[in-house]
């Protein structure tokens, strides 16, 4: 669920292997990377902190690391967030239509698919997912992003998910397009249980 008061409120689930993160966990991983006793990931996990704060000052609301085992040894990482903002057009299908294609028309990308996703809500909502190049890094990125509107016909949201194991393309791209479905506008049942546990990549669990 999203949290600050100045922006509506939206409920989500997110799969097993994905782990909340925001400012207030500064403290925990510097502990964390202090016990490892590894000053290139003390420096890694500063320079994260660092890029998560810089994101919340471009209304990221929600940020979750996920970790995925892969086989035989390995682990698969991947960053979600959640943006949402202010809109001032009053047609919302336009709004969506209009974000999706400036995040397709992004020179950043090296190749892509693009879609409408039918979400049970009935909102209007574009996916559009692929491998990007950033400048600065070397290897490629893989990036799915997904924009949809509030009800209130006011505010735009925008669910990425990163990650650099350009490998699990489809299977990232399917995670963000389940949690999608997930999204709920009014407080959910809290009777409803929620997944926990640990899950490989290629498994979508919600």
């Amino acid at each position: 669920m999203t949290q600050q008061t100045h922006i509506p409120p939206v409920w989500f689930r997110l799969p097993p292997g994905f782990h909340d993160i925001g400012s207030g966990d500064a403290a925990s991983l510097d502990s964390f990377a202090e016990a490892l006793g590894s000053p290139a990931a003390q420096r890694e996990l500063s320079r994260l902190m660092d890029d998560l704060e810089e994101l919340r000052g471009n209304d990221v609301v929600h940020t979750a690391l996920g970790f995925h085992p892969e086989e035989p040894v390995g682990v698969a990482t991947s960053l979600f967030a959640l943006t949402i903002r202010r809109i001032e057009q009053p047609n919302p299908r336009l709004a969506v239509a209009r974000t999706a294609l400036a995040i397709a028309h992004s020179p950043l990308w090296t190749s892509s698919v693009r879609r409408f996703v039918d979400l049970p809500s009935a909102l209007p909502c574009g996916l559009v997912a692929g491998v990007i190049s950033v400048p600065g890094v070397e290897h490629h990125q893989f990036q799915a992003r997904l924009a949809t509107v509030h009800p209130d016909g006011s505010h735009l949201l925008v669910l990425d998910l990163t990650s650099a194991c350009t490998q699990h393309a489809e299977a990232y791209t399917d995670i963000l397009e389940a949690v999608a479905h997930t999204l709920q506008f009014t407080d959910p049942d809290p009777k409803v249980p929620k997944a926990a546990g640990a899950s490989r990549i290629l498994e979508v669990l919600l």
